[in-house]
């Protein structure tokens, strides 16, 4: 009896055991979807008031939410490419360059690089952290960041006006640039990528030409002709015969090239640092007539770089020097701001190709460009720099000119005080339109160089498809 009292005990024990396990599983499991739902709400609410990832936007809005008068241009949708055309890019960046690890400090801080530390006591202190080390090839991470987070960003494509291909064109054609990669493998990625855009639906739509994006190298890296040209063929390529392309130097005589301005290192965070640091460059002492930063070109005929070199040493008392031979000035020194800032005008000849980041950088400081080639800026940059009245914020001097024997300094000796003050003024003015906000939404009511370059394309497809 005892025996089967025992057995009793042990059977109602273990089926006790196995009810309350039973009842607690399925408690657990209907906590477990409670949270799943609730969470799934909070992370989608999350998601359209105010994301901080580059992978998922702050403005997810849709088309019911989005009204016309918050967004009458038009509305962007951004493609979300395979990881190898981007993302992956900057997960792997010492494969970005084959001679240095430059690149894993420039893809920092969503593209603006490294802090500019060194910059302290040159800048003002409150503004000295709006500066970075920015590469100048680093346009079309910073553009990406900021899309993704456009107030006029929709994830409805049927409803966009333009449609932005967040392909990392620069970086991937620049990785091949300086080795003996054979044609093919140079072209090789451009074309994957414009098979994968093609197969979109919206694609066929218009036939790309609703599609845009960004190229951030000199449009020349991307023109090879032949099969052992320099470069990526990847703007002859049939799929970009309708893609219109931002691009920090384009080609004259092509319609779908739009030059916006290289990256410098001046992010500013607010309309308020951009305010002071206007007052700033606009009250600072001047001690130097004008200044060159640069290097010689010792592997070009009659190297110009190295003639204004030599003119500027020589006329030490007026002109200040900064030798960038090498790779001493690749992102930027505290002595470049501090030239320019210190200098009314600065020299500014061709590069490697007809434009230079150096202009940029002189006018972000309120220096006052020369320029020697009229490709430089008068025909590249006219969404951001005006063209007519080109003597209102430069000086040009035809590089024959100078070669001729005109002094540089006796040409800018001419112009008095308050023209120079005059045409301070106005650089002092285009300045916003030459800076990438830090903040990923853009500043408060002040337009940068990203604000101009996306409400230009929105005017140009609204014009191209008579709206």
């Amino acid at each position: 009896m005892n025996m089967d009292l025992k057995d009793a005990n042990k059977n109602f024990y273990y089926s006790n055991n196995y009810s309350c396990s039973r009842f607690l599983l399925i408690t657990l499991v209907l906590f477990q979807l409670f949270f799943c739902f609730n969470y799934y709400s909070f992370i989608s609410h999350k998601s359209l008031a105010g994301n901080t990832t580059a992978e998922t936007p702050t403005h997810n809005v849709s088309d019911s939410d989005q009204k016309d008068e918050t967004c009458p241009s038009g509305r962007v949708y951004v493609y979300d490419l395979p990881p190898m055309f981007n993302k992956e890019m900057l997960e792997n960046c010492s494969s970005l360059d084959p001679w240095s690890p430059r690149y894993c400090d420039a893809v920092l801080n969503g593209g603006f690089g490294r802090r500019a530390t060194e910059i302290a006591g040159v800048v003002p202190a409150s503004l000295a952290p709006a500066w970075y080390w920015t590469d100048q090839f680093m346009l079309e991470v910073i553009f990406h960041n900021r899309v993704l987070r456009h107030r006029c960003r929709t994830l409805e494509p049927e409803s966009a006006t333009a449609f932005y291909i967040p392909f990392y064109a620069g970086l991937t054609v620049g990785r091949y640039l300086f080795t003996s990669r054979s044609s093919k493998e140079r072209d090789r990625d451009c074309e994957m990528l414009l098979m994968w855009v093609q197969n979109q639906p919206y694609w066929k739509r218009s036939n790309g030409s609703d599609h845009f994006m960004t190229l951030g190298r000199m449009v020349w890296d991307f023109r090879r002709w032949g099969e052992n040209g320099w470069g990526s063929s990847f703007v002859y390529m049939p799929g970009m015969k309708n893609i219109h392309r931002l691009v920090i130097e384009r080609s004259p005589w092509d319609p779908l090239d739009i030059g916006v301005p290289y990256p410098t290192g001046f992010h500013p965070r607010s309309d308020a640092d951009v305010l002071e640091w206007q007052r700033h460059i606009r009250t600072h002492k001047r001690r130097s007539l004008f200044c060159f930063v640069g290097g010689k070109r010792g592997a070009f005929r009659d190297d110009f770089r190295g003639r204004l070199l030599s003119h500027c040493e020589n006329e030490s008392d007026s002109c200040r020097v900064v030798d960038c031979s090498g790779t001493r000035c690749y992102n930027g020194a505290s002595a470049i701001l501090d030239t320019f800032l210190d200098s009314d005008f600065c020299l500014q000849p061709r590069g490697d190709t007809y434009t230079r980041r150096s202009m940029f950088d002189c006018m972000v400081a309120g220096s006052i460009p020369v320029l020697f080639w009229k490709r430089s800026a008068y025909d590249q940059y006219e969404w951001f720099l005006p063209g007519e009245q080109l003597g209102s914020f430069s000086v040009f001097i035809d590089h024959q000119a100078v070669k001729n024997g005109t002094s540089i300094r006796k040409v800018l000796e001419k112009y008095s005080r308050e023209e120079v003050r005059k045409m301070r003024e106005r650089v002092i003015a285009f300045i916003p339109k030459l800076l990438y906000a830090k903040p990923q939404e853009g500043l408060e009511s002040v337009k940068d160089a990203f604000d101009v370059a996306i409400e230009g394309v929105f005017r140009r497809f609204k014009e191209q498809h008579g709206g």
